[in-house]
């Protein structure tokens, strides 16, 4: 791990890290950090000072020239597959929300659900065919039976890179993938194709400032109060993904404030939830309490191994909530939503012991064929329309033609460069870490 404290060497010295990640498709990096950042602070970091800094002492050569000419020999199509479908996605989102909405917000929310499934299900896909991630649900038959057919608030620990990935194939599994919603920070709707997607799916997207995002948070519960379709709303309390170096700050908080140090999660930011709690008490029957694992026998998921076809295993526990047994005053369901993480850090602890969920049964979930037959439909469209166009418009009969080509490839390969890096836990914003106690309600 790299602690480093000013905010700029973290993003230089990330890029140099990432370079070295997509190159090897190793997750681990081994930098003269003291070079690094002396180089850094001297304003000379160039890209010859790079590859040296990274080939020097792990030997990049040759054979990493070749994996990362491998990894893009696949990234590239995936890719012209997902943007390719996801803008026709989008143009039908827009005409949709332009024509249908203003006369039925319930047909137009009926229409999205199809269409933005169609996206997504190439993401599930990724997962379940491509990579073979095994996403293990642990719950008891009677929450089982009741996911997808009510509405519910789903909070849950952001441990790995893909969380929102593994919410969608939980979402999917039980019938509701279309419409699963999130509370997600701003800058995420400006994501081509897929953050497009989440806004007309009427996403929330938060500025990370209580005194902007308690009115959008408000506003955008309210909406949902007459959603026709059974809905999933997740809402991440932590503020940021888990990583070390924030695990630390948590724990340093913990001790300094007399609060349960913990060892697994991070220290929930209330705010948001007691929000939430307090305007979907009428509508919303359900809490969904949800906890990600990894066992210590498989790797951590990341979208690159995703890409690569690279499988995993993930173990996520539900335990459901009835969302009347919450305590009636703010101050007292921020100390339920507290409570909540401290037993999900014990949680977490009998996991890596046991290296399963024992207290809840593995339901039986299979690999449903749906998100393949998606793929291989849009697969055979793509393909098909791609002919037809070159066909047409004899692209690749000139040299422009054949320069225009291969731009259009290197803006997918950076557009899927951004859509990984965007997932990255060390490139995801430190929480910032309040008192327990506040003059505010519901702090």
């Amino acid at each position: 791990y790299l602690f480093i404290e000013e905010k700029e060497k973290e993003k230089q010295c990330r890029g140099v890290i990432n370079w070295w990640q997509v190159a090897t498709g190793k997750p681990e990096c081994v930098v003269p950090f003291a070079d690094l950042t002396s180089e850094i602070q001297r304003g000379k970091l160039t890209v010859f000072r790079c590859v040296v800094l990274c080939s020097a002492p792990l030997g990049l050569g040759w054979a990493g020239l070749g994996m990362a000419i491998a990894a893009a020999a696949v990234v590239v199509p995936l890719g012209l597959l997902f943007f390719a479908s996801g803008l026709l996605v989008n143009l039908i989102q827009a005409i949709c929300y332009v024509v249908v909405r203003p006369v039925s917000k319930s047909l137009y929310r009926r229409i999205n659900r199809v269409v933005a499934e169609l996206l997504w299900l190439e993401l599930v896909w990724l997962i379940d065919w491509w990579a073979g991630v095994k996403v293990q649900i642990f719950t008891d038959h009677e929450t089982f039976r009741l996911m997808g057919k009510e509405h519910a608030l789903v909070i849950s620990n952001h441990r790995s890179d893909i969380d929102w990935l593994v919410g969608w194939v939980s979402a999917q599994r039980s019938g509701c993938l279309g419409s699963t919603l999130a509370v997600m920070k701003k800058s995420s709707k400006f994501l081509p194709v897929i953050g497009w997607s989440m806004w007309f799916s009427e996403y929330l997207f938060l500025e990370r400032s209580w005194a902007k995002d308690e009115s959008t948070l408000k506003s955008g519960i309210q909406r949902l109060s007459d959603f026709p379709l059974p809905f999933w709303l997740a809402l991440f309390v932590e503020g940021t993904r888990f990583t070390q170096a924030k695990l630390l700050a948590a724990q340093e908080y913990a001790t300094s404030t007399g609060l349960p140090v913990p060892r697994n999660v991070l220290i929930p930011r209330t705010k948001g939830f007691v929000s939430a709690v307090s305007h979907m008490r009428s509508f919303v029957p359900a809490i969904y309490d949800v906890t990600v694992a990894i066992p210590k026998s498989s790797p951590a998921p990341t979208m690159l191994r995703l890409f690569k076809g690279q499988p995993s295993v993930v173990h996520v526990h539900i335990k459901r909530h009835l969302m009347k047994e919450l305590p009636d005053t703010d101050e007292a369901v921020a100390q339920w939503c507290r409570d909540i993480f401290v037993a999900k850090d014990a949680l977490l602890d009998k996991h890596m012991a046991e290296g399963t969920f024992s207290d809840q049964e593995l339901q039986d979930t299979g690999r449903p064929i749906k998100s393949l037959l998606v793929v291989i439909s849009w697969a055979c469209l793509v393909v098909a329309g791609s002919v037809k166009f070159l066909q047409w418009s004899s692209l690749l009969s000139s040299w422009k033609g054949v320069a225009f080509s291969a731009f259009g490839l290197a803006v997918v390969t950076a557009l899927m460069q951004i859509l990984i890096q965007f997932s990255q836990s060390e490139r995801s914003n430190p929480a910032k870490i309040v008192p327990a106690k506040s003059k505010n309600k519901g702090s």
